[in-house]
């Protein structure tokens, strides 16, 4: 399966941004409203500058205390992108984020990004397919 058949099963590709200059604080309460994991930093809501995961918040507010929250986002936030394009395959977007250890994955066409897709996305999507598949091999087993 690919990412683009990923994000049209998803149906809304929307990604939400922040501005950099930001405040962390400004960035969780919109994690928390929308119930997202991550937010991207993009200067122009088109190009992802980088990304900001509750994980990344939860990290600095442990070393640092309640300070954090009054930091910019453009501290905290990971700005050596992995990304991927709308051809990848699923298993090759599991793979990266496995080995890279995070759940959040921007999709770029081009520099523009087109949409965001998370582990569970994925991971659905991957589960959809062996299921397809199984059917597939069980009505070949039966003669249907």
């Amino acid at each position: 399966m690919l990412v683009q058949q990923i994000l049209k099963s998803k149906g809304d590709t929307g990604v939400v941004t922040v501005s950099p200059g930001s405040l962390v604080q400004d960035a969780a309460k919109i994690l928390a409203e929308k119930r997202i994991g991550t937010v991207v930093i993009s200067g122009d809501g088109k190009t992802a500058d980088g990304i900001l995961s509750e994980r990344d918040i939860v990290r600095d507010l442990a070393a640092r205390g309640a300070a954090c929250m009054e930091d910019k986002v453009d501290n905290l936030m990971t700005s050596d992108l992995v990304t991927c394009g709308l051809t990848d395959s699923a298993d090759s977007v599991l793979e990266k984020m496995t080995e890279g250890r995070f759940r959040h994955m921007p999709v770029v066409e081009g520099r523009d990004m087109v949409g965001l897709v998370t582990l569970g996305d994925v991971v659905k999507a991957r589960l959809s397919e062996l299921a397809m598949e199984k059917d597939a091999l069980e009505g070949m087993i039966m003669g249907h």
